[in-house]
């Protein structure tokens, strides 16, 4: 039995068949490292949403044509009145006149039509553990005229739903991605099998067993896995970097906070680490397969 040694006794990197085969696995682990990038960041927003949104609520209350400002204070602090009472509410906090410019700033500027619209006044409102959100609103709507109760569990689900859609697309984009990585594989070693098929029998002559040939093919795959998914998972945080920094520029209020957490990079490396795994096996199984072929 021939002693497995370091180097390669088949010339695999002089053929020209997998030559572009690293580039191939770069764009491959480029793109697959993106669709996890954004299944992570999904994941994350939506789990701020159900923390910070399911146990609160909105009320505003929208002054009207014919009242002044002493009416409008006195239908706030009805509203006021009614949620210190209420079992349901576990804190209420009128937003002062700049928090709520502040909120519309980013659509209708800082001009005058900013300074001469008339805002609601809104009351942002926690809500106790089991709050009955109906029974509040139809309390709110009892004590003052013209008050609205935003709900955010209303658009929450379709925001759920619209998250876990984009998160099994993503998915799905990693196993194709994945799926053509096996197939470009199986063929660059059964495209090198063939070319080296000389080598191979020869080698048999001279004592290697199936496993010897077939780690040979398997060492090679996965020294052209490891350099081009090293490439495309670099080119891949280059551009989340890149994305990231572009969208601190941007108004909190626009876009979610859509910056990848320290747990989420942790995450990253996996995909160049599964793909080389995953090439040097496939590269093993079809050599082996092959090699069963053989008279």
């Amino acid at each position: 039995m021939m002693r497995r040694r370091a180097h390669f006794d088949i010339p695999l990197s002089q053929d020209a068949t997998g030559r572009f085969l690293p580039w191939i696995i770069a764009l491959m682990v480029y793109l697959a490292a993106l669709a996890l990038a954004v299944s992570l960041i999904l994941s994350d927003l939506a789990r701020r949403w159900d923390s910070e949104l399911s146990a609160g609520m909105t009320v505003q209350v929208a002054p009207t044509g014919t009242a002044n400002a002493r009416e409008l204070d006195e239908r706030v602090r009805k509203v006021m009145d009614t949620l210190s009472a209420s079992a349901f509410v576990a804190d209420a906090r009128r937003l002062s006149d700049g928090d709520a410019r502040a909120l519309v700033e980013p659509w209708l500027g800082d001009g005058a039509l900013l300074t001469e619209l008339p805002l609601p006044v809104l009351i942002d409102v926690r809500l106790a553990d089991g709050a009955d959100i109906a029974g509040l609103a139809e309390q709110l709507t009892r004590a003052a005229p013209h008050v609205t109760v935003e709900d955010p569990a209303r658009w929450l689900g379709d925001l759920r739903r619209l998250a876990r859609s984009v998160q099994v697309v993503a998915v799905a984009i990693i196993a194709l991605i994945g799926g053509a990585g096996v197939v470009s594989i199986i063929f660059a070693a059964s495209a090198g099998f063939a070319v080296h098929r000389q080598e191979v029998e020869l080698l048999h002559v001279m004592g290697a067993t199936d496993g010897y040939v077939a780690g040979q093919f398997q060492r090679h795959m996965l020294r052209q896995s490891l350099l081009g998914g090293g490439v495309g998972f670099l080119l891949a945080v280059a551009t989340l970097f890149g994305l990231e920094q572009a969208g601190r520029g941007l108004g909190a209020s626009l876009l979610p906070d859509m910056a990848l957490s320290l747990r989420d990079w942790a995450w990253l490396p996996v995909v160049p680490a599964v793909a080389a795994l995953l090439a040097a096996l496939t590269a093993r199984l079809t050599v082996m397969r092959a090699l069963g072929r053989l008279p």
